[in-house]
């Protein structure tokens, strides 16, 4: 499957989601969020117990998590861990071979910390990003719905 298959396979689930815009698109920011921070492989479970915490829809969460996929995840954790170890003053060196977080824990623990810090710095501004993004997407989605079902009602004159 191409990237624009995937990324129309991905709207279309969002079109899918069911509940108010604000419910949906804080689900999403919250899978966005937890997807960008070095957590994986507790990516989903960690957004779903989230999202049932902040009450926003576990859905979306789960498929925002997806930003953090076997291709991205490398440049998103080398761009963690440069972030978290400016921020810090760390300069352990980082390897992108590391992909989950027991693997991440091996680099030891300033490492450690330079990424998840940098992790959670990067992520506060796409989860931001992507639940204005999200939530008006989904009105424009209901909004043309709407529009299509109230033109099909409607009888010929």
């Amino acid at each position: 499957m191409n990237l624009k298959q995937k990324t129309a396979q991905f709207i279309e689930r969002v079109k899918q989601l069911k509940g108010d815009p604000h419910f949906i698109a804080a689900g999403m920011a919250i899978g966005i969020f937890v997807g960008i921070t070095p957590t994986f492989p507790f990516h989903t479970f960690i957004a779903i117990i989230l999202a049932y915490i902040l009450r926003a829809s576990k859905a979306a969460a789960a498929i925002g998590v997806w930003i953090g996929n076997p291709l991205t995840i490398p440049f998103i954790y080398l761009g963690s861990y440069k972030t978290g170890a400016l921020i810090l003053g760390t300069s352990t060196p980082f390897d992108t071979k590391y992909t989950t977080f027991t693997e991440l824990t091996k680099l030891g623990f300033d490492a450690t910390i330079a990424l998840l810090t940098g992790g959670v710095i990067i992520g506060i501004p796409f989860a931001a990003a992507s639940y204005f993004i999200t939530r008006r997407l989904v009105k424009k989605f209901r909004s043309r719905r709407r529009l299509l079902t109230n033109n099909q009602e409607k009888p010929d004159s």
